[in-house]
């Protein structure tokens, strides 16, 4: 080793895909339920738990949307990937979603403490947590509807 005191360059990039014109716009929780629908495997939603970010800009307009994990574990790692990924994509908001695959939009308590994880780290970071979806096959429930945020 002969220098000790060399670090590795860590690098972040943004290449937008599109342009600005071009970004979706959100608006209710609806439509941003059917927006979030088409990122999970339809064939797999009652099967799979997957867990989701969407990526907004100031004006609430989509930047993209990151599947962050498959399966039932959800880790502190993953509220890591989170911020990353609205640090990296320049998001000054977020939408945070998941699926429960029995079909039931009833709130667990894992539910509420990922929530509270991510707005945490969100407020952190001065990024906005907008929302939390719940997404089963036939209906969805919004942690910002019901006032839960």
């Amino acid at each position: 080793m002969e220098n000790l005191f060399e670090v590795s360059e860590v690098k972040l990039t943004y290449k937008r895909t599109f342009e600005l014109s071009e970004m979706l716009k959100t608006l209710s929780s609806k439509e941003i339920c059917n927006l979030l629908r088409q990122s999970f495997n339809l064939e797999t939603l009652d099967l799979t738990v997957s867990f989701k970010v969407l990526l907004l800009s100031p004006q609430k307009n989509v930047i993209g949307i990151l599947n962050v994990a498959d399966g039932h574990t959800f880790a502190k790692e993953k509220v890591k990937l989170i911020m990353q990924s609205a640090l990296l994509s320049n998001a000054d908001r977020i939408i945070i979603a998941h699926n429960h695959t029995d079909g039931d939009l009833t709130i667990r308590a894992m539910d509420d403490y990922i929530t509270k994880q991510v707005k945490k780290a969100c407020v952190m970071m001065d990024i906005e947590l907008l929302d939390h979806i719940i997404i089963t096959s036939e209906s969805y429930y919004s942690y910002a509807d019901n006032k839960r945020l």
